[in-house]
C-alpha cells in the first residue's frame, strides 16, 4: 500500500471564525494551531501546510485562569546590555491583544521553516470587527475546550 501525499493543487483551504471572548488563552490556542496546522483534515501531513485560514476576533476578551494574569510575563530584550524589558498578562492585554493569541499560538506549533507559513495565514483582532467577511468564513463554537458543531 502507498503512502497518499496531497498535491499543492488539491489543497482546498477554508475560511474560519473564532470569538475569543471569555475563552482560556491556552485551550483557544491549541485549537488555532491545530487548524493553522490542518490537523482536523484527514489528509493531514506533518510535512505539508494543509491548513485552513483562521480569525479571531475580541482578543482583549480572552481569560487566563488562577493568578496569571498577575502572574505571566512577556520579555522583550533590546540586545543592549540592561536591556531586558518585562511587561505582565494584565498589561499586555490593554496594549497589544492581538499579540498575545499569536505569542501563544505561535508556541504551540512547530519550530521549522512551516511555522512562518502557518503563522500568516492567522488575523487576530482586538475588538468584534473584521476586514474578511468578504471570505464567508465560518464560524467556530467552542465550549470547555473543544470545537462543538
Amino acid at each position: 500500500m502507498k503512502t497518499f501525499i496531497p498535491k499543492v493543487a488539491d489543497i482546498e483551504r477554508k475560511w474560519y471564525l473564532i470569538d475569543a471572548k471569555g475563552q482560556t488563552l491556552g485551550k483557544l490556542a491549541v485549537i488555532a494551531s491545530d487548524i493553522l496546522r490542518g490537523k482536523n483534515k484527514a489528509d493531514f501531513s506533518p510535512h505539508m501546510d494543509l491548513g485552513d485560514n483562521l480569525i479571531i476576533i475580541n482578543a482583549s476578551k480572552v481569560k487566563v485562569t488562577g493568578n496569571k494574569s498577575e502572574d505571566k510575563k512577556y520579555y522583550s530584550h533590546s540586545s543592549y546590555p540592561g536591556g531586558l524589558t518585562t511587561t505582565t498578562f494584565k498589561e499586555m492585554i490593554e496594549k497589544k491583544p492581538e499579540y498575545v493569541i499569536q505569542h501563544a499560538v505561535m508556541g504551540m506549533l512547530p519550530k521549522n521553516r512551516l511555522q512562518k507559513e502557518f503563522i500568516k495565514k492567522m488575523k487576530v483582532y482586538a475588538g468584534s470587527e473584521h476586514a474578511h467577511v468578504a471570505q464567508k468564513p465560518v464560524e467556530l463554537k467552542i465550549e470547555n475546550g473543544k470545537v462543538v458543531k
